[in-house]
Parts: structure tokens; sequence; C-alpha cells
């Protein structure tokens, strides 16, 4: 006998005493036996001779026996290496190529030859890896054989269950998935799928903690249609019921673990598995046709018993999670009608499908629909009576773009359901909405197809921002939150969308109700994100507009419910105040009148603004400081509509002058805009030569004795004067642009109030040293760098008061020859006004003799008017800095 038989007869005899030994006497009766035995099993199977090989094979399985491996430890790491040593010499052979020396039907003989030897090898190491998986299953409930006591500390983590069973998984998903899916590509034998599927079914059971990891990578490799094959190929009639079964085994394992983690819908709750799995263990092993045949009988609408009933329910559960995971075998325009013909079988028999039934018929017909397919009113009707009868959407509810569409592109579902879809879609939607709102971030960001799909829905149907509007007061604040921002983004890429009136007549009926229901204080919930939204709705009205009856009705009542509020209700008043101040500013002469009117009747809101403006003092560091630079802005502004249109004033407020003054002549770390905001005050009180029948400002403690120069200036003294001028030199050194031109504005209108009551004073404050060391100090290393407005307007105030001193004849002649020889072109509109202004100051005062400079300041001004005439349209006036509304006209004009 030769080596080869030799070593096959032993394997033989081996294989035989393996499986004929009695389960209760034990033939490895230590742990050192069972090694030695595993170790040499892994040699012969590693034989080249192929026919070893395959005897050892079969000999392992029959080693893979609960009996043959309990004596303590169980020998992991050797089993281990025992299933590697058998799946790689069964890969091997696999990849071994036939013979190509015959021609013809010699080949073809030899190839099938080939390929039988394979499919049987192959067979014989799918029965042992089923057997090992079937011993992993047996030990689960043997605690010795969980915890494995007795291992060396060394092999702690390598000789548990857990680690063989994890072992078992990844072998499977690496070598034996592969191995079969290409031997299919040849051959596909009964017996070996239902070794294979019974191998799959197993490792569901095997390693619990990573089923469903295990079933989505099944789904995604399309292993639902090849079931569905496998089980239509051969098991339509009474033959292989074996295959059909472990096959449906396989399939309500699969579906179960998939619903119970899905990705982007709500888990069943336990009652619903067991509905579905009541209905699965039913109908998966009914179902045996091929896919065509499967969508003819759910579009049959005779009536249907229970059990086919249940059928049903089990197709169309399996295209679903097809779907899902992206394996569309079934045709999507026949799967549209059929699922269609299905829920009206469903109404015809008055039935109503369980919540996964109904969530995978929404869910096909939405991806399946075709752009130009419609449902028929009658199917759009029987949806809306099946979700009706559902307690809560989320139930069916699968987040993605066309279920989105699918419910609010039919009125009758958007009517119903259309509130709660778009509430579930926001809660849902992953995109990080703070990152596509930043302003600040360079370039446009792209927006996710999720978010860009919402938008094209925005734009076909704009009464969609009504339920949005809703949102953002009715949902959670998270919710609302992202709502907002998303509305904000849409509003600022489609200024071509009229939806103003839209938004604001119905936030006008919300806020309504808001008061009626809750007269006291209605300022909690989601008020602040609807506020914000209002404000984002004006500002984005870049031209002076008319306020008709229901914006002045809006601007009632938000003027109403900042009365309610007090200084710790940031959040409603910031976007209240900016709302309220665009009603000022960014609408025609008469609508501001009719709209201030309509504020200084409110005395809760004045009585309001003067607790917000004594809180500067004391908190013009803190968060607050956006809301108080808000509550100046709008002071001015009421105090400035007042004194023009001499409206009547209901409420008084009151200012304490030395504070202002105290604020803007030593500023500690004042916010940019809060000292912009006091400055555009200040400048309005002096323009108004403090005579304001609304601001009234009053002094603060104990005052001394008036000289006679204070007399002229009251209620101003001429050491607040100089301390004044000072702070303003220091906060122009900032270079701020909007602070800068606050500053000018309020210096201009110093000299000219103090001009007013005592010139002498006047030219001394306009001829003070430190103003040309100034003017200087602002000017960079440029050859033009006087070329900016807030400097061309200093310059103009030093020559209106002949302050030579500051600005000498010989510099403004520089100044008019480099103006001269400038591109006017290239000067923003801005400039061009301040250098129009600067020329004509100068020309008025007669400060140029030289008939020469006279004719190049006449070309200059000619220039300069044709420039100005035909400069490009200004920017956008209103602007949003820090939350804050701010007029750019308002605070230079």
């Amino acid at each position: 006998m030769s080596n080869t038989e030799l070593h096959k007869q032993g394997l033989l005899l081996l294989a035989e005493i393996l499986t004929r030994q009695p389960e209760e006497i034990r033939l490895f009766t230590s742990s050192a036996m069972c090694r030695d035995a595993s170790r040499a099993l892994q040699e012969a199977v590693s034989s080249p001779v192929l026919d070893v090989a395959a005897e050892a094979v079969r000999t392992i399985s029959a080693f893979m026996r609960k009996d043959h491996q309990s004596s303590p430890p169980v020998q992991y790491r050797a089993l281990r290496a025992l299933l590697e040593a058998m799946l790689s010499r069964c890969m091997e052979f696999a990849q071994i190529p036939v013979n190509r020396r015959f021609l013809g039907n010699a080949f073809c003989r030899n190839s099938e030859k080939a390929t039988l030897q394979k499919g049987k090898f192959l067979l014989s190491t799918l029965e042992g890896f089923r057997n090992a998986c079937r011993l992993a299953v047996e030990f689960q409930g043997e605690p010795s054989a969980q915890e494995n006591p007795f291992t060396a500390p060394s092999a702690e983590k390598e000789d548990t269950l857990e680690a063989f069973s994890e072992f078992l998984l990844s072998a499977c998903d690496s070598q034996c998935i592969p191995m079969v899916m290409r031997h299919m590509e040849q051959a596909t034998h009964p017996s070996l799928m239902e070794l294979f599927f019974s191998i799959l079914h197993s490792l569901f059971v095997i390693v619990p903690h990573m089923k469903v990891k295990f079933s989505k990578k099944l789904a995604d490799s399309s292993f639902i249609r090849l079931t569905l094959e496998l089980k239509a190929r051969f098991c339509s009639g009474p033959s292989n019921s074996a295959l059909n079964q472990v096959c449906s085994s396989f399939l309500y394992y699969l579906c179960l673990s998939l619903l119970s983690a899905p990705e982007k819908t709500e888990p069943p709750s336990s009652e619903e598995l067991s509905v579905v799995s009541e209905f699965l263990q039913h109908g998966l092993p009914q179902i045996s046709s091929h896919t065509l045949e499967s969508l003819s009988f759910l579009s049959d609408r005779q009536y249907m018993e229970v059990a086919a009933r249940q059928r049903q329910y089990c197709i169309l559960l399996l295209f679903h999670l097809a779907h899902i995971h992206e394996d569309r075998f079934v045709p999507e325009a026949e799967l549209f009608v059929a699922v269609q013909s299905f829920l009206l079988s469903l109404q015809d028999q008055g039935e109503c499908p369980p919540p996964v039934v109904c969530r995978a018929c929404i869910y096909l017909l939405a991806v399946c629909q075709d752009k130009d397919s419609v449902l028929d009113e009658a199917v759009v009707s029987a949806i809306r009576n099946f979700l009706e009868g559902i307690s809560d959407l989320h139930l069916v509810y699968t987040h993605h773009p066309l279920l989105l569409r699918f419910f609010l592109v039919y009125p009758g579902l958007m009517s119903r359901f259309g509130h709660r879809v778009l509430e579930l879609w926001f809660s849902w939607e992953e995109s990080c909405c703070e990152e596509l709102d930043d302003n600040s971030s360079p370039g446009q960001p792209t927006l996710p197809a999720s978010v860009s799909a919402l938008f094209q829905m925005l734009r076909s149907s704009p009464s969609i921002l009504l339920i949005l509007l809703d949102l953002v007061y009715s949902s959670p604040v998270d919710i609302g939150r992202k709502v907002l921002i998303i509305l904000r983004i849409f509003l600022r890429k489609n200024e071509d969308i009229q939806v103003g009136g839209l938004i604001r007549g119905h936030f006008l009926l919300i806020l309504q109700q808001l008061l009626v229901e809750y007269p006291a204080s209605p300022l909690g919930g989601n008020l602040p994100l609807l506020l914000n939204l209002l404000s984002v709705v004006q500002l984005r009205n870049g031209t002076e507009q008319e306020l008709d009856s229901m914006t002045i009705k809006l601007l009632h009542q938000v003027s109403k419910l900042c009365g309610k509020g007090s200084p710790d209700d940031t959040d409603i008043l910031q976007p209240s105040f900016n709302f309220l101040y665009w009603s000022l500013h960014q609408t025609t002469t008469s609508s501001r009148k009719r709209a201030a009117a309509v504020l200084l009747s409110n005395t809760a809101l004045i009585e309001l603004l003067e607790k917000m403006l004594a809180l500067t003092w004391t908190e013009a560091g803190s968060p607050r400081a956006s809301l108080l630079c808000s509550a100046w802005l709008l002071t001015a502004s009421l105090s400035a509509q007042q004194h023009n249109g001499c409206l009547q004033v209901h409420q008084m407020l009151s200012v304490e002058l030395d504070q202002v003054l105290k604020a803007l002549s030593f500023p500690k770390n004042k916010a940019v805009l809060l000292s912009a905001a006091i400055l555009r005050f200040l400048r309005t009180v002096l323009q108004q030569r403090f005579s304001s029948a609304l601001v009234v400002l009053v002094p603060s403690g104990v005052q001394p004795l008036p000289t006679p120069e204070d007399t002229a200036l009251a209620p101003l003294r001429t050491s607040q004067v100089l301390s004044l001028l000072i702070g303003l030199q220091n906060l122009l050194v900032q270079k701020d642009p909007v602070l800068s031109q606050a500053c000018i504005g309020c210096l201009e209108a110093l000299l000219d109030y103090l001009h007013a009551r005592s010139p002498d004073i006047a030219l001394h404050v306009a001829s003070q040293p430190w103003n040309r060391f100034l003017l200087f100090t602002l000017l960079d290393a440029g050859e033009n760098s006087f070329l900016r407005p807030e400097i061309l307007k200093l310059m103009t105030l030093f020559v209106q008061y002949q302050s030579s001193s500051i600005l000498s004849h010989e510099e403004v002649e520089h100044v008019l020859q480099h103006a001269a020889l400038t591109d006017l072109s290239t000067l923003s509109k801005a400039t061009l006004q301040a250098l129009y202004g600067f020329f004509l100051q100068v020309q008025s005062m007669g400060l140029l003799a030289d008939h020469s400079m006279a004719q190049t300041l006449q070309a200059s001004l000619e220039g300069l008017c044709s420039s100005t005439s035909s400069a490009e349209s200004p920017p956008q006036d209103m602007l949003c800095l820090g939350g804050v509304a701010i007029s750019l006209s308002h605070i230079k004009d």
C-alpha cells in the first residue's frame, strides 16, 4: 500500500471512529490529545495530494463535535488554525485552472469534471465549517465553554468562545462567501446551497452583537435577490423542501435584523416586530416564484385569504429592504403599478396593513414614481385613510428626499400630513445647518442633496413656507432652529422669490393667536426663532417700501409683544427691535411717520427702552451689548421721527446726560457697535438742540456751579465738551468704518451746536492741536490715503471752521491737486460724495486765490458731478452686524 493510500485509509478510519463514537464516552480524555489530533488533521488537509486533503476535510467535519471538544480548556485556537487550513486548501484548489490541452468536447468534459470535483471539495469544506458553527452554538449553552477556565494567561483573549465566534463570521465573510459565489458562476447545486445558507443562518445566532452589521453587508451584496432566485429555481414544487426551509429561515432572520436597526427610520416596537415575525414565518416558505410572477401576484385585486395576504406582505417587505440597500432587481415601473393595486385591494377588503408594510408601500411608491407618472386619486385617498389609522406618522416615515416630495406633491397628503412629515424630515436631517448658515466661511458652501431637494420643492410651491413657519414656532427648539436656518439660507439664495407678504401675513396670525392665548406671558417656546425669521425677511428687502396695512398691524403686535417683556428677554427683544428699527428706516417718509406714531403710542415699549438705556452704564460689556445697541438706535430713530413730524408723545423717556458723555469720553472696552449707537443718539440730541419732546436729559447727582461759558452751552459744560472731543478722537483712532462715520457725524453736530451757542468756543474746539495729530494718525503711507470718506469729511469740518492750524491752505491745495489727477471713476460713491462736499466747502470759503487752481477745481467739480451721477447704485443700506440691524445712512447722514 502506497503512502498516499495509507494516509487515505488512516483518515477514513479516524473519520469512522469520530462518527461512530458514542457521545457519552469521550474519545479525547484531555485537551492535549484533542490539540494533537487537530494538528495532525491540519497537516493532512494541507497535503498537496488532493485525495488525502479531501479525506482530511471529511474527517475534520466529523471532528467538529461537541463531545470531541469538550475537555477543558476548549482548544479554540487549535480549532481556528484547523479551519483556516481547511479553507485555505479549498480556496487553493478552487483557483487551479482547467487543463487546456484538450480541445472541443474533450475540453468541455474536462471542465465539467473539474467543476464537479471542486464542487465536492467545496461541499465537504462547507459541511466542516457548518459543523464548526453548530459547535459554537452548542457551546453558548455551556458556561464552562464560554469562560474556558484553566486557559493560559497569554492566550485568554484568543482562547474564548467569543473570539472563536467572531473568527467564524470573519472567515465566512472573507472566504466562504467568495468561494460559493465563484462556484455559482459555473454550477449551482441545491445541496451545496442548502449547506451554505444554513451557515449564514447560524451566524445570526453565533454572533448576535454583529448580526446587524452582518445583515446590512449581506443585503448590500444582493443576498435578498440571490435567495429569491434560488427559491424560484429549485423550490417551486415539492422538491428541495430542505433548501426552501433554510432559505426562508435565512430571509426571516435577515429581515428581522434589518428592521430592528434601520438607518433612516424609527425601529418598530416589540409589538410590531411580533406581527412582522408572524407573517414572515407563514409567508416566506410560500414564496418560490420569479420576480415578475411575484409582481403579478401583488397586483391581484381578487379577494385575498389570510395566507395569501401574508405572502403579499412578505413580498413587499423583501422588495422594500432590497431597494433600501440599492438592490433594484425589480422593474420600478411595474412595481409602482403593483403597489397601487395592492393598496386598492386592501381598501376594497376593508383592511389596514401593519405600519411596517405601510412604510414599505409609501417608500416604494416614492422612489419608483417617474417624473411623468401620477398616483390615481383613489390611491391617494387610500393612503390617506391608512395613515389616519396609524397613531403617529413616524411609524411609517423614512428619511429620503423623494419621500418628502411624495407627501408634498399631492395636496390631499400635504394638507393632512405635510406639517408632521416636514417636522420628521428636520428631526432626521443630519446636515450641519450651522456651517451652511455661516456667512463668514469663504465661498458659498455646497448644499447637501437633501437640502437642495427641499429648496426645489419650496421654489415650486411657496405655500410650503407657511408649514415651515408653523414649524419654527411649534416644533422642539432644536428642530425649530434647523428650520430657521434652512429658511434663512433659502431666502438668501432665492431673492427673486417674493414671499415676504406671505410670511408676514402668516406670522401676524400666529402672533395674534399667541397674544390671545397667553396674554400675560407669551414669551416662551420658539417665539425667538420666529421673530428672528421675521427680521430676516424684512432685512431681505433692499429698497424702501411703503408699509401696507398688514405690516402696520404686525408692527403694532411686535411692539405690544416687546412691551410685555423685560430686559432679560434678549432672545425675544433683539429680533423684535431689529424689526421695529427696520420699519423706521427701510420705508418711505410717510410710512416712517406712521410707524413712529404706532411705536410712540406704546407706553410699555417706551418704558422698556428707558430701562434698557439705563443698563448701559452697568452692563455694556455683557452679552446684552447687542440689545443695548439696538435700544439706543431705536431711541434715536424714534426721537428724530417724533421731532421731525411733531408726533404726539404718550410717555417721555429720561436719560442721564452725564452718563452718556462719560461713556463716550472715557470708553471702557465697550463694543464698537454700542459706541456707534450711543454716538448716533447724542448726535440726534445735539441736532435737536436738547429740545426733544420724547427724550428728557436729566443730570446725574449734584452739578457744579456753571461758569459764564457753561451758561451759553447749557445743558453742556465746557469741560464736558473738551472731554467729549478727546473721546471722539480716541474712537476715531480705532479706524472702524461704522464707528468712524458715527464719530464724525457726532463731531459735526457738536460743532454746529457750539457754533450756534458760542462761535468762539466752536472755533476753539475745532482748532485743538490734537486734531492735527488725529488727522495725520488716520492717514497711512499711501499717496492718496486722504481719499477715504471719513477723512474727507473730517477735513471738510476743519475747512468750514477755518482751522488753518489744523489744515493749512497749502495742504488744501495739495489735496485738490492730487484729487484732480485721480481717476474719479475708480472711487466709491461714498468717497465721491465726501470729496464733492469737501470741494464745495473749499470753494465757498474762497480759499483759492490762484486762477489756475480755481480752473483745476472747476474741472474737478464738473468731473466729480458727472462721475457721481453715473456711479454704480449704492450697496445695501440695511445690514445685520453682530445680530444688530443697522442702517448705514442713519449712522453717517
